[in-house]
């Protein structure tokens, strides 16, 4: 048993210091995030941070993507359209859930975590551009093939254009979590949020 703890210690000051990493570019963005920082908060050292992550700041960056970030899209935006028979109301759904969360837990100031580093980091650094559009490309592909199930199902309407639907709902949903950052104001980042539901309801039969 000693020797299993021992060996899954690594790892667990590994999975510490990616979900610090995580908070400090969400709360200061990637280049104002600190390291020193980073391993204080989870209880590391930067001799572990630079063993773990060999490449400095920029690998832990493209890790917070494709170990945080990556799931946590999944977990809100697409496993909700897993074999969705109506994609229009369990897209509403999670959108009004998330919506409201974000509002009531103070998150809808800092924005959206994917969205922040598009803007900061893709036209700076190809690694992170080449993550973050494979994510965004992910996200809109699981609209349109759900739009696209549910217009077979009779639950979207025959005429909707599934891939330019998802192109639209994706790039409206950054917008208004770019609102709500920018404004702080969760009244407007809910009616914008309703107003896409309104654009969602549009493409009912």
């Amino acid at each position: 048993m000693a020797i299993a703890t021992a060996a899954k210690a690594p790892e667990a000051t590994r999975r510490k210091i990616l979900h610090a990493a995580f908070a400090e570019f969400y709360r200061h963005g990637f280049q104002g995030g600190s390291l020193n920082h980073i391993v204080e908060t989870a209880g590391a050292t930067k001799g572990a941070l630079f063993h773990h992550f060999a490449g400095g700041k920029q690998e832990l960056g493209y890790a917070v993507v494709d170990e945080i970030i990556a799931p946590l899209l999944k977990q809100r935006w697409l496993d909700p359209l897993t074999d969705s028979t109506n994609p229009i109301a369990d897209m509403k759904r999670a959108f009004r859930q998330f919506v409201k969360e974000d509002i009531e837990s103070g998150s809808s100031i800092q924005g959206c975590p994917l969205n922040n580093l598009a803007q900061e980091m893709s036209p700076l650094d190809e690694g992170f551009r080449q993550r973050i559009d494979k994510l965004y490309d992910t996200w809109r592909k699981c609209y349109a093939d759900a739009l696209a199930s549910g217009v077979k199902a009779g639950k979207v309407r025959k005429d909707a254009a599934p891939r330019q639907a998802a192109a639209l709902i994706v790039a409206a949903q950054m917008g208004i979590w770019g609102t709500a950052k920018s404004s702080e104001s969760g009244e407007l980042m809910t009616q914008a949020g309703e107003a896409l539901c309104g654009y969602l309801d549009s493409l009912k039969p």
